[in-house]
């Protein structure tokens, strides 16, 4: 019951095979089996039965919400739950309880879903490999998968200590670990540069990073302002068309969201490609790009030109300065959001204030790890008056140039662009602790912050495992608004892939080598 799609167990659910209550129950019961993998920093599973309990009373009325009602999803730690802890996997955040529920959040509790809980995440979203985080790192649960523990077995000389285990990505790790543990059908992320693509492609789930201003970012604590969307990850990419349905639309509380209605769709079983045009970027053939990830991309480009589609290599000349140009915008709107994180109204405040300056510099010590504390400084750097035109205002300019290189590629009649989303599958934890934060999120982001930069829409879904038995992923780039065309075609790609389903060895036997999750939240 819970490796079946959001679409799969709706149907379950209204025909009776399961109810929300036991649904409910299955998807906690196995969210303390796969503790160790430590994707949830908050389980709220008090909330989650009351939820289900309430979800039973309106299936047995006939009176349902909608396909989200009695569905178990996980949010990323960095929205605000009300009564929830938020913490953004911070020092400077734990124990701040917001008095409100994000627009997203809410929009989901409106139609029914049932929370199971916050997921991990690199302190206030910044890093690849959900690492960097109060508590504790994110474990792949394709480490622990069947197919890789035997692939393991076969190649003696690739198993390592049974500590080294595989990195989810970043930031929203913890939220891609919960839809491929089985422990939820579906989860919030947010996406600045990849946080959403990034992980689900590590993890073997579909990530949809939706366009800039069709979601509302009221809620969601801020990162980069001009490029933080909420992302969503699901076992398929109906069900990633499902939930937009849901939360997509104009918002009052948010100036960035477009005034125009949203109308909700649903993506055709029976697709033809035969008229669309797939763009392959020639700059996307990047330093470093495994041979595998290089095959299957060539493989995908020709299976829709069997189809009938037409595939025509396309340039974005741009997309070179597109990721140093991303880390200076990145980072100087970073020193800003973080700017109100001063001890003085909002957040941690350090017990050493033998004077107002003092505790400001002593709190923001205390409350921002090294990660957080570099980028700030690197943005403060660039905004500086002797620097602001050198740098700010020149990757303003150079970000406008990437943006019209997408808008010349599909006004030329391209309709989707294929490209890989990482350079390679999972790593080891020894391996990619062995390049600072600044230099794996330049590496990990490289195929992914160009949509941002550009506001468009993007999504990554497995298509294949990799030699050793992990999930390798492609990832489509669509037009603005024009979600449905984008999920439409990567929908049909799913269908001929197959990827397979994640078969679990007995994670009873991991359950004591992670830490604890915080205390469960009680009520709303």
């Amino acid at each position: 019951m819970l490796g079946l799609t959001l679409r799969e167990v709706s149907l379950a659910l209204r025909e009776g095979k399961v109810s929300p209550t036991e649904l409910c129950q299955r998807c906690l019961h196995f969210i303390r089996k796969t503790k160790f993998l430590n994707a949830y920093v908050t389980v709220t599973e008090e909330i989650a039965l009351k939820q289900a309990e309430q979800a039973e009373k309106r299936f047995l009325k006939g009176e349902t919400l909608g396909p989200l009602d009695g569905i178990p999803i996980a949010v990323k730690d960095n929205f605000s739950t009300a009564s929830i802890q938020t913490t953004c996997a911070s020092q400077m955040l734990k124990g701040y309880i917001p008095p409100f529920n994000a627009t997203v959040v809410q929009k989901l509790l409106d139609q029914g879903a049932v929370l199971m809980g916050k997921t991990n995440l690199d302190e206030f979203a910044m890093g690849s490999g959900s690492t960097d985080t109060i508590f504790g790192p994110v474990r792949n649960p394709w480490g622990y998968s069947r197919q890789y523990q035997e692939r393991c077995a076969q190649n003696p000389e690739d198993t390592k200590d049974s500590s080294d285990w595989l990195i989810t990505g970043g930031s929203s790790g913890g939220s891609a670990a919960s839809v491929a543990s089985l422990t939820c059908f579906a989860s919030l992320g947010s996406d600045t540069g990849g946080s959403t693509r990034n992980p689900a492609a590590y993890c073997g789930v579909v990530g949809l990073k939706p366009t800039y201003g069709l979601l509302s970012r009221h809620g969601l604590i801020p990162l980069v302002n001009s490029m933080d969307v909420p992302g969503i990850l699901t076992r398929s990419v109906h069900d990633a068309a499902t939930v937009l349905g849901v939360l997509g639309g104009h918002d009052p509380k948010d100036s960035t969201t477009v005034p125009e209605p949203f109308k909700p769709f649903s993506l055709p079983d029976e697709i033809d490609v035969r008229n669309v045009c797939v763009g392959i970027p020639r700059e996307y053939h990047a330093p470093g790009l495994s041979k595998e990830i290089l095959a299957h991309w060539t493989k995908a480009a020709e299976l829709f030109e069997k189809a009938g589609a037409r595939v025509v290599e396309v340039s974005l000349p741009h997309t070179q300065h597109s990721i140093v140009c991303y880390h200076v915008l990145c980072t100087a709107e970073v020193a800003s959001n973080m700017a109100r994180f001063d001890g003085l109204e909002y957040g941690h405040r350090s017990t050493i204030d033998s004077s107002t300056e003092v505790m400001y510099a002593s709190t923001r010590h205390e409350g921002f790890n090294d990660v957080v504390r570099g980028r700030i400084l690197s943005g403060n750097y660039f905004l500086l008056k002797q620097n602001y035109d050198r740098y700010f205002v020149k990757a303003q300019k150079v970000r406008r140039l990437i943006a019209n290189d997408f808008m010349k590629v599909f006004s030329s009649g391209v309709d989707v662009l294929l490209t890989p989303t990482t350079l390679s599958d999972a790593a080891r934890y020894s391996e990619f602790i062995k390049e600072d934060n600044r230099t794996r999120s330049a590496q990990e982001d490289i195929f992914t912050q160009c949509a941002n930069m550009a506001g468009l829409p993007a999504v990554t879904l497995p298509i294949a495992l990799s030699e050793r038995n992990l999930p390798i992923s492609l990832q489509f780039i669509g037009q603005g608004f024009r979600e449905k065309n984008l999920l439409t075609v990567a929908k049909w790609y799913e269908q001929q892939v197959k990827f397979p389903l994640i078969e679990f060895q007995d994670v009873a036997d991991h359950v004591s080598e992670f830490p604890k999750t915080t205390k469960s939240a009680s009520a709303f």
